[in-house]
């Protein structure tokens, strides 16, 4: 098979028998150092998937923050990332039928709005910190999202519901 299935591979078997966490693709332009992560982890357990390269421009996505079980998850808007207050932080998170996920502002990075490419959801456009918008996801699947102002500079995020 392919390299990329063997380093998938490789780290998927590392992380399962260490539990030790590992970046896969990480380089100078991405940075990597914790403060670029964004949000507030609470010790959760994370996975890392590809998502077929939808992260690719993302500098803060370091795996899927697996939160099920909680009955509301809040997810930073213009967290620090991809070159400023330009990500979602947690970029990525997996969470139980029924959760709300609450995205709130920062006030960093300028106009962010959380738009799904699907049209399950979609906020306004604002600045303003403390501003939050919420969605309650309801069925399984996987919801991407941008921010379209952001977008091109890898302001992305995906919520798993499983």
């Amino acid at each position: 098979m392919s390299e990329l299935f063997s380093r998938r591979s490789f780290l998927q078997t590392t992380v399962a028998t260490t539990g030790i966490t590992l970046l896969a693709g990480c380089n100078s332009a991405s940075g990597g150092s914790d403060e670029d992560s964004g949000g507030d982890t609470g010790g959760a357990d994370t996975e890392v998937r590809d998502f077929g390269g939808f992260f690719e421009r993302t500098q803060n996505y370091d795996g899927v923050r697996d939160l099920t079980g909680e009955d509301s998850v809040t997810v930073e808007v213009g967290a620090e990332g991809n070159g400023g207050g330009f990500a979602f932080g947690p970029a990525a998170v997996k969470i139980s039928p029924g959760t709300t996920v609450v995205w709130e502002w920062t006030g960093n990075g300028g106009t962010h709005n959380v738009l799904h490419r699907g049209g399950e959801f979609e906020s306004e456009l604002t600045a303003i910190e403390g501003t939050t918008f919420e969605h309650t996801f309801e069925e399984t699947g996987e919801y991407r999202y941008v921010c379209v102002p952001h977008e091109t500079l890898g302001m992305v995020g995906v919520v798993v519901v499983e």
